[in-house]
């Protein structure tokens, strides 16, 4: 891992969780793990990033879709974990999406390392698998 990513823990609107418990068998194809029903939103303090066009990708085709979803690979507290996007995302509450990570992994983060909102944390990221902005 090459890149670390800082940025504050914040409280989501669990538009995740439902998808996930849905999809899962989709994200065990795509990933080799099952998901936590939910994501960790990290909100990057110094950069901005984008996907690259050859990351992993749940194409709404393949499970009768409106919403395509992004994955790639990191680590978070040395546990490994995917940061998911959708291709609908526009941005949260005010933040432009390139701005916010949505970290998915096997187990709820938040209990697993006692994080909370306002923590600082860093994600770190192979270098060839996001473009910092």
């Amino acid at each position: 891992m090459d890149i670390k990513l800082r940025g504050e823990i914040r409280t989501g609107k669990n538009d995740f969780s439902g998808w996930m418990k849905k999809l899962s068998s989709y994200y065990i194809q795509k990933t080799g793990m099952v998901f936590f029903p939910g994501t960790l939103n990290v909100h990057l303090i110094e950069h901005k990033y984008y996907f690259p066009q050859d990351c992993i990708r749940l194409e709404k085709e393949e499970y009768e879709g409106k919403v395509s979803v992004s994955m790639i690979p990191c680590k978070i507290c040395g546990k490994e974990a995917y940061i998911l996007r959708t291709d609908s995302d526009t941005g949260k509450h005010g933040y432009s999406p390139e701005q916010i990570l949505e970290i998915a992994t096997n187990v709820k983060l938040r209990d697993e390392f006692e994080l909370k909102d306002g923590d600082i944390i860093e994600v770190e990221v192979n270098a060839g698998q996001i473009i910092p902005v």
